[in-house]
């Protein structure tokens, strides 16, 4: 990935962020923008989020970036300059999820090893 195109990554998730945030405030505070990966044709982009909550919350997260796709598309190409505004396609990112429960199988193996965490000396 070019250095031009990792820069119109990082602006685009920014407006993005910045457009839901401060228009859908209370209604997208669970939601995260991870990533965006603007294809190098600039035509396409693919948007990952971040869903803090349970799977309604993800289902209500999916039903909003289908219905408002289209609307925060024409926002961001206001701010962010291109020879296209890239149509973009969201994506849930499931990540942080499996480094959660990453953590949450390694903390059980611990507790259930039964050998205390630091062995005295003698």
């Amino acid at each position: 990935m070019g250095l031009r195109i990792a820069r119109v990554n990082e602006l685009v998730k920014r407006e993005i962020a910045n457009y839901i945030s401060t228009r859908y405030g209370a209604e997208t505070v669970r939601w995260t923008i991870t990533s965006v990966d603007v294809a190098a044709d600039l035509r396409n982009a693919t948007v990952s989020y971040s869903v803090i909550g349970d799977e309604l919350s993800a289902r209500q997260a999916h039903a909003f970036f289908s219905k408002h796709a289209s609307e925060i598309r024409g926002q961001v190409s206001k701010y962010v300059i291109l020879k296209y505004s890239p149509k973009l396609l969201f994506i849930q990112d499931y990540g942080i999820e499996r480094g959660n429960r990453t953590m949450e199988i390694l903390d059980e193996l611990d507790d259930s090893s039964g050998e205390p965490d630091f062995p005295e000396s003698r």
